[in-house]
Order: structure tokens, then sequence, then C-alpha cells
């Protein structure tokens, strides 16, 4: 069974359309939608946004689901110049842009004790995402990229330059990287697929709501896309 966490109601809620067989289940005031998608059996959940309501969720969609892998899907705003508005990135890795350890001699970023430094999502659902966007949005660019998330919505420039000279990202959320630890702790594939909705500087706050229905748009489309071919 498929895991499927977005941050926010719009971004789940064209999905949970698609889906029959349906039952809900609430805990940790999620509401967590099990039944099928094209024909496949999945869990979608609106996390809430930030790092800890996506931790929290993903544990409990490997606890009570057993789900198989995790994806998470939504919007972010772009690093870099080339990656544009409604554009798709693909996580090739994430990482928390604000965990600061630094005082006890770790790297920026580095969780302590932790023995990765980046949480490496899985190539096969990595390959498939690409494929699903050209068949299904090809008017959009794709770029395969580091995921730098943290709780706080990155609106300015100076903020976003030190997220890409730190990191080399492609994107920033606030969820996807803690979604992705979890992961990791627990063994199962995931991947982060975010369309882009703002350029995470100071014209953020304008892009935003005139973009984010687009965006959410291309990523209905392309999660549908993939869980007709999951295997």
């Amino acid at each position: 069974m498929l895991g499927i966490i977005g941050a926010m109601d719009e971004e789940v809620a064209k999905l949970k359309e698609q889906m029959t067989q349906v039952q809900v289940r609430k805990k940790a005031n999620m509401e967590f939608v099990q039944g099928v998608m094209e024909g496949k059996q999945v869990v979608v959940v609106r996390s809430g946004i930030g790092k800890v309501n996506a931790g929290v969720c993903a544990q409990i969609l490997v606890d009570d689901y057993r789900v198989d892998g995790i994806i998470n899907t939504g919007i972010a705003g772009s690093l870099r110049a080339e990656i544009n508005i409604g554009d798709i990135v693909i996580s090739t890795d994430a990482v928390q842009h604000d965990m600061d350890a630094v005082a006890f001699g770790y790297p920026l970023g580095q969780i302590p004790r932790m023995d990765v430094f980046s949480f490496e999502a899985d190539k096969e659902l990595a390959k498939l995402a690409e494929d699903c966007c050209h068949r299904v949005i090809p008017q959009v660019g794709i770029f395969h990229g580091r995921v730098a998330s943290g709780d706080a919505f990155i609106a300015n420039h100076e903020r976003k330059t030190k997220i890409v000279n730190e990191f080399d990202a492609f994107c920033c959320e606030m969820e996807g990287a803690a979604i992705a630890q979890a992961a990791y702790l627990n063994g199962i594939p995931f991947l982060i697929i975010r369309a882009i909705s703002d350029k995470a500087d100071d014209s953020a706050s304008m892009d935003y709501p005139a973009f984010e229905a687009m965006a959410i748009e291309n990523s209905v489309k392309l999660i549908k896309e993939m869980v007709v071919h999951v295997s």
C-alpha cells in the first residue's frame, strides 16, 4: 500500500475525489483516507504544515497502515533561476535547512548523532515520477535535486541565498525532509514531488496565491499517473 502525504487540504482534496471503497480514520488530528485509486490501495492524508506534523503523519502511516512507501506531494519555492513557477522538482535527497548544531561541531543541517547528512530518495520512484511527468504534464520543466525543508516560509532573498549556498538545494518547503527522515528510520522508500508555486524571494507573497492552484493541479495529475504504474 502506498501512503500519499500533502501538507494542506487543497493539496489532497482532489486526490481524495478519485478514490473509491473509502474508509476514513482520524488520528493525531489528521484524517487518513484509505481506499482504491486507479485500482491500487492507497492512503491519502493531510499532515498539516511543518516538520513535526509531517513526521508524526509518516510514522502513523508506517505503524497503522504498514505502507510500502511514501510519496510527499505538494508545492514549494524555487531556489534556482532556471526552475520556474509550475515546474516540478523530484527529490534526489532531502535535508533540514533549519537544523543547527554548529556549536557542537556539526555542519549546518546535520542532525546530531544521525549516521547520514541527507536522506536519499528512492531512485525507482524518482524514475517513475519523471516518466509520468512526460506523459501527463509535458509542458512543465522537470528537475531532479535536493529538497530543503524547514519550519519557515522562505520569502526573502537573503534567506533564500543562504539555503542555496549551504545546501545546493533546488527547492524549499516545510515538510519533506521530516517525512524523509521517518521513512529512512523505518527502512521504507520515499519520494518528494513538489510543484513550484513561487520563487522563494521577495515576490513569494505575491506569487503564491496566484500560482498555488496551478501547481496543485500539476501535482495531482502526476500522482494519479504514478499510482497507475507503481509496482
